[in-house]
């Protein structure tokens, strides 16, 4: 009933005629042929037919005229010297389709004929002519002309009318609008109305101060907050709540909107019932009766205090939360779905740098997300999920993590970010390993020890039979063989001692021929009766450094003790030799150990540092080396080897000289 309405509203437009009225068919034609006898002939047939005759004797000529007067039909002969009438067709077709095209052919030309209809001629006429036939011919090139041309019409006709119709429905599209907008408008101000009759109705609930103002500057209505803190009501001026300028008809919110007829907004002062004064800003908007002159306004201030304790409140939680998240004693980071780590606490800054790359770039320097990734799983499956990894931190570390994800929801209930937390657990695990070494070193010095007391059995063994037997050389090998086992368990137990221990060095000025002294005479018992040739060579004029002598020397005899070892057991020559030379070189105490023995194979040169490791199956415990590498270091020394297989090995150690012993040698 409303569309009929508003088109009541409209004027009631035309109809459109699809019926073409008159068309100025143009009677011009152009006449074609090299003879000018047929041209004058068949001339006077067409200007009795009405047309007004353009003639040419070649297609050249033709063309010309046809392009200069532009005729809608032409007839031409087929035949004719220089351009035929079968080029002159396909010249007009490509200068204007639409040119309809009578060919004249001879009996004989009928092939020709044929091929002009397919190149889009109207049609053709043999000769001789019967004016009759050319004027069939002649009416059926005019009714094309007539149906394109209202077929023309019709289009724009049509398209006209398409036009108006679309034009018509956009019009009764904006009235229903303006219908429908003038009723919502209709209901807010009945609802205003009640909602004044019922004291503000919902207004009472709104964290502003709320008030409406009749044309005579009066409050008519307030919300409850205006009421508690500014101490005003009904009855009251529009301006009693204000200060300073403001305090005044002409130029309070309420006022200025029924002087100037529009909505009003802007900051203001105002005094509360305590006297006290605050910012706020104000809004106002008038209310119109139905004949369009305002009736009411309404206004309605924020205080901007309240706004501004608000925000100090809120600003002051976000610290809270922010400290919370910086101080967290884990690593927290916030991922998107390209894994782009978009917030992280301080921790993880600390520890990883800033988060300007994918996590695992900044975890593993790798290039792609990592497999069984935990925030990858949260993104597919909207779970929590748990997992441990070893990740790079930026000075190089390796730190083991326990890592777990939580999803963070949007305001649509989906998935858009990741929380992350990791737990660095790398103490754990290294106390772990830990735990792993000393079972690992309980069992192999039990295999170990087991082994040194099965030698030490059987040298008791020789010697208890060389006792019986009145043999002094079985006697003294016996004897022998408990030494070697007695030594090599003593060292096996200072070495536990020393890695059970992990005591800090306790450096002191220490002679460096007084070291290789003690380090000597542990040694050279050793070489009694192994075909094994000994030199120590100490420079002059080395003086002292500072070292933990006890450390050192332990260090120095594990690397000798190995070097004694791997000269006996290389059978394949009679005799061998160590020589040990210590130098002095740049700022450093220089020791190297050079032997004759078996050498280090390739494939275990990596390892013979390595905690446990030995290739001497159970005549060792795998920690000589391990502490000696440890005692330097410690020291802020290095050791180095060099070794190939059956030729020996070369450990060069290098201790800082540290504060200079000023005594002599």
């Amino acid at each position: 009933m409303k569309d009929e309405k508003n088109k009541d509203k409209l004027d009631k437009a035309e109809t459109l005629s699809l019926q073409p009225s008159a068309y100025s068919l143009s009677k011009k034609l152009l006449l074609v042929d090299d003879e000018d006898g047929i041209r004058k002939v068949l001339g006077i047939s067409l200007m009795d037919m009405g047309y007004v005759v353009l003639t040419a004797e070649n297609g050249r000529d033709a063309l010309a005229v046809y392009q200069a007067e532009n005729p809608p039909i032409v007839l031409t002969d087929i035949k004719m010297p220089g351009m035929d009438g079968i080029q002159l067709l396909q010249a007009i077709k490509s200068y204007n389709p639409e040119t309809e095209v009578i060919m004249i052919t001879g009996h004989g030309d009928m092939d020709l004929a044929i091929k002009s209809l397919k190149l889009e001629a109207t049609d053709f006429v043999t000769k001789p002519i019967h004016d009759d036939i050319l004027e069939i011919a002649l009416k059926r090139a005019t009714e094309r002309i007539i149906m394109r041309e209202q077929l023309r019409a019709y289009t724009e006709n049509l398209e006209k009318l398409v036009e108006e119709k679309s034009a018509r429905l956009v019009q009764l599209e904006r009235l229903s609008a303006i219908d429908q907008a003038v009723a919502g408008l209709t209901l807010a101000r009945r609802q205003i109305a009640d909602d004044i009759g019922e004291n503000l109705g919902h207004f009472n609930e709104m964290p502003c101060f709320v008030s409406i103002h009749n044309r005579d500057l009066k409050v008519v209505a307030v919300n409850p907050l205006y009421r508690t803190r500014l101490g005003g009501g009904i009855g009251d001026s529009s301006w009693s709540i204000y200060t300073g300028t403001d305090a005044a008809p002409e130029n309070c919110p309420a006022g200025l909107t029924f002087s100037s007829g529009r909505g009003q907004r802007g900051h203001k002062q105002i005094q509360f019932a305590d006297g006290t004064r605050s910012p706020v800003m104000v809004h106002t908007a008038p209310i119109r009766n139905s004949a369009g002159a305002i009736e009411l306004v309404i206004e309605i201030s924020a205080d901007i205090s309240e706004i501004k304790r608000l925000q100090d409140e809120l600003n002051a939680t976000q610290r809270k939360y922010q400290q919370l998240f910086d101080e967290s004693p884990c690593y927290i980071t916030v991922q998107d779905r390209n894994f782009q780590t978009i917030a992280a606490n301080r921790r993880f800054r600390d520890d990883f740098g800033d988060p300007v790359a994918p996590c695992f770039r900044i975890y593993r320097q790798r290039t792609e997300p990592c497999l069984n990734c935990p925030v990858a799983k949260t993104f597919e499956d909207g779970l929590p999920h748990q997992g441990e990894m070893v990740v790079t931190s930026k000075t190089g570390e390796q730190i083991h993590l326990m890592i777990g994800t939580a999803p963070l929801l949007n305001m649509y209930g989906q998935i858009d970010q990741v929380m992350e937390l990791s737990t660095n657990i790398t103490p754990i695990r290294r106390l772990q390993e830990n735990l792993s070494a000393l079972g690992l070193m309980m069992s192999s010095m039990s295999h170990a020890v087991k082994g040194m007391l099965t030698a030490l059995d059987g040298g008791i063994y020789r010697m208890q039979s060389g006792l019986k037997r009145q043999d002094e050389a079985m006697i003294q090998d016996g004897l022998a063989d408990v030494q070697i086992m007695t030594d090599r368990i003593r060292n096996a137990v200072l070495d536990i001692l020393y890695y059970a221990k992990e005591r800090d060095i306790q450096p002191e000025l220490t002679a460096v021929q007084s070291l290789v002294d003690d380090v000597i005479q542990i040694v050279e018992p050793k070489l009694v009766n192994r075909n094994i040739g000994w030199t120590c060579r100490v420079d002059t004029g080395l003086g002292g450094f500072v070292v933990d002598r006890g450390a050192m020397r332990t260090a120095l005899v594990n690397i000798l003790e190995n070097a004694v070892e791997a000269c006996h057991e290389n059978v394949a020559q009679s005799a061998h030799s160590i020589d040990f030379h210590v130098r002095k070189q740049e700022n450093h105490i220089c020791f190297e150990i050079r032997d004759t023995g078996v050498g280090i194979n390739p494939e275990i040169q990596n390892k013979i540092f390595t905690l446990f490791f030995s290739s001497k199956g159970q005549k060792g415990t795998g920690l000589g080396l391990f502490i000696a590498k440890k005692v330097i270091e410690q020291h802020g020394g290095r050791i180095r080897f060099s070794s190939r297989k059956g030729e020996g090995a070369t450990f060069w150690i290098e201790i800082p000289e540290g504060e200079r012993l000023k005594a002599e040698d």
